[in-house]
């Protein structure tokens, strides 16, 4: 059985989902803003939610149709085949959205298409009543110029969720946008790997995560897997597949820095709650002190700026800091995250490239400066 699916994104991140989605052996893919579509089995279903690193959400398309009116809504809604998803006993909570088109009260439609789903399930079940104590299966409606999508998200909690990120720290960067920073920057994992500004660590633990090929849905759970469509045959062969491609004994040299102890020890917990126990080193230090042995390797990192975190009167420091890291490492190439336009300036020195993205709601610059290819003689890590 073939479905639609919408792998869900930050906007800026779908080319990233989309190179993903085709590592994983999914083709004939449609990008979107925040989204990628494409057609797969059931069984696409437990390996997405396992692999995909920088996607929000999975979803399944059920339906699409027009919907000018409440009643188009209503019969469109009626038409689509929740019985073949939603058992007697499915909890089918109603979320939605709706953009550009006349029917602009959300709470309304999705009373209406709660109302609809009702009535489509009473022909199948034969009851006028549904207890909803069983599984969960949260449907979205979703309205863009009079277009209804209508679908069931397979992921419960976002996919940035991985589980280990338990103790607070301000200002924290989601797992999925921190895996598609270092998905961007090209890093490999046979070079040293640097985060100046580690805060609790999360660049860097998804750079090992990615280092190492772990899944990194492996240690949490989903809302699809305990859908009676899909078998648990399915999630237990994608979590076997996982743990066989993961290379757990992947040397690594990835280095967190950060000014703040405390966020120093933070990551240090949060490592070991994602299993990584070797390969990652932490340490306490202002940017301006951070040096590295190896001669080629990768920056990545999402320094505080003025929107964020610091104040405007840390800024200078903040960029006589990286002005000093970018003269101890000019042979590595650096991937800086940040929502000031003044950057380059501020560090005389203008990116290679730049990309948009969104920090949350804050839209950002990927600036990326290019070092020099390492030659064929260079060692592990870039020695």
């Amino acid at each position: 059985m073939d479905v639609r699916l919408i792998a869900t994104s930050a906007f800026g991140l779908e080319s990233v989902v989309t190179r993903e989605l085709r590592s994983l052996g999914y083709e004939n893919m449609k990008t979107e803003n925040g989204r990628v579509l494409f057609s797969a089995d059931l069984d696409a279903i437990s390996r997405c939610n396992l692999w995909l690193r920088s996607a929000d959400r999975l979803l399944v398309q059920i339906g699409q149709f027009p919907a000018r009116s409440f009643e188009e809504l209503f019969e469109g809604a009626k038409g689509l085949p929740w019985a073949d998803w939603l058992p007697e006993n499915a909890n089918f909570p109603v979320q939605g959205k709706s953009i550009k088109s006349r029917l602009f009260s959300v709470s309304d439609c999705q009373a209406i298409v709660k109302k609809a789903v009702v009535e489509s399930l009473k022909k199948r079940y034969r009851r006028q009543w549904f207890d909803e104590n069983g599984p969960r299966y949260k449907i979205e409606v979703s309205l863009l110029n009079d277009i209804a999508t209508l679908t069931l998200d397979t992921s419960g909690p976002g996919l940035h969720k991985r589980g280990y990120r338990q103790l607070s720290h301000a200002a924290p960067l989601k797992e999925t946008l921190a895996a598609a920073l270092v998905q961007l920057s090209r890093w490999k994992p046979d070079r040293a790997f640097i985060d100046p500004f580690c805060g609790s660590g999360t660049i860097a633990i998804e750079a090992a995560l990615l280092g190492r090929n772990i899944a990194p849905g492996l240690t949490r759970r989903f809302d699809a897997q305990d859908w009676s469509i899909l078998s648990a045959s399915s999630w237990s062969q994608s979590v076997q597949e996982a743990r066989d491609l993961a290379h757990p004994r992947q040397k690594l040299g990835i280095f967190g820095f950060d000014i703040d102890p405390e966020a120093v020890r933070m990551a240090r917990y949060h490592c070991a709650q994602a299993g990584l126990d070797t390969g990652l080193h932490w340490e306490a230090k202002p940017v301006k002190d951070v040096q590295s042995r190896f001669r080629f390797g990768y920056v990545v990192s999402n320094p505080p700026y003025g929107e964020r975190l610091a104040g405007q009167k840390e800024l200078p420091a903040i960029y006589q800091g990286l002005k000093q890291l970018f003269m101890h490492l000019d042979t590595w190439s650096h991937s800086i995250l940040s929502a000031d336009l003044s950057l380059e300036k501020s560090l005389k020195k203008s990116a290679d490239k730049k990309r948009k993205l969104y920090n949350g709601r804050i839209l950002c610059n990927l600036y990326q400066f290019y070092g020099p290819k390492p030659d064929s003689l260079t060692g592990p890590f870039g020695l």
